[in-house]
């Protein structure tokens, strides 16, 4: 005797209907922009990338819509694209924040505070790793090294840069993002929106006045190395250990310019903040 699907509880399912269309104005006009990346490439496969990130513009994440208008520009199938959407963790698969909030909780980010901070704000905002606070202002996540171990812990908004936090300034910095208050990157250009920043990504220029003059590069302590391999003369200055400087010296206080790392000492971060110490890591089996 034989029994049916349904009887052994397996259920087939229907097939998934087909991606809806975009309306025609917004095809029309992601069309435009989508030929302009396709002709700076000499071959069109090679502006997925870049497309990927036009279409997370539009809705804020990659929606099945999203990826066939990328495979009917592209003459790829809607697997081929799925399949490089899926791969890289800078496109979002399902709604987000406004504000892609993302803690480094690699290695040396970790343990100079960064697992502390991202405990901290998710209790502070009530959401999990990927997920968004019901305001639809930030979406919380753990994320890999972002290169700027010399100022760890280091939070990123939309990847711009917030270094040297703590658990305290990065629940500020969520609090200013939800209330809607202007928030400056540590350094960079000025913050915008995720929608904003993946047209940025997709290869679009960035038309808000002084961000491309903000934009900057790495910071001077990650510069230090490159400058003294070109034979550059770092100029003369002594840090003294945390709490060990002598009673008649005065603070150092650094130049407009200078962006001190969290190693420079004395910088207060969560490895150096007493009400948020980072701790020792728990050994394996305890």
């Amino acid at each position: 005797m034989t029994t049916s699907s349904s009887e052994r509880g397996v259920s087939l399912g229907m097939p998934e209907l087909p991606a809806p269309p975009y309306p025609d104005d917004v095809r029309a006009r992601l069309e435009t922009d989508a030929r302009e990346i396709i002709s700076r490439y000499p071959g069109s496969r090679s502006a997925l990338l870049p497309l990927l990130h036009l279409v997370q513009s539009e809705e804020g994440h990659v929606t099945r819509t999203g990826i066939q208008f990328c495979a009917d520009m592209l003459g790829l199938t809607s697997a081929e694209v799925t399949a490089v959407a899926t791969f890289y963790t800078m496109y979002r698969r399902k709604p987000s924040g406004d504000y892609q909030v993302g803690v480094c909780t690699n290695t040396l980010c970790a343990v100079m505070g960064g697992d502390a901070i991202f405990e901290e704000l998710q209790e502070h905002l009530g959401v999990g790793n990927g997920e968004t606070t019901e305001d639809g202002k930030v979406t919380l996540e753990h994320i890999e090294c972002n290169a700027a171990c010399d100022y760890a812990p280091v939070v990123m908004v939309n990847w711009e840069f917030f270094d040297n936090q703590t658990p305290e300034s990065a629940k500020r910095l969520v609090d200013d993002l939800r209330a809607g208050r202007t928030v400056t990157p540590t350094r960079g250009a000025p913050l915008c929106t995720f929608k904003q920043t993946a047209r940025i990504l997709a290869g679009f220029p960035d038309e808000r006045e002084g961000a491309v003059e903000a934009s900057g590069s790495a910071g001077p302590a990650s510069l230090v190395g490159l400058k003294l391999a070109k034979g550059e003369a770092a100029p003369a200055r002594v840090v003294h250990p945390r709490g060990a400087a002598p009673e008649d010296a005065p603070p150092h206080e650094p130049s407009p310019t200078e962006h001190l790392s969290s190693h420079d000492a004395p910088q207060q971060t969560s490895a150096s903040d007493p009400d948020h110490p980072a701790g020792p890591a728990a050994e394996e089996g305890e």
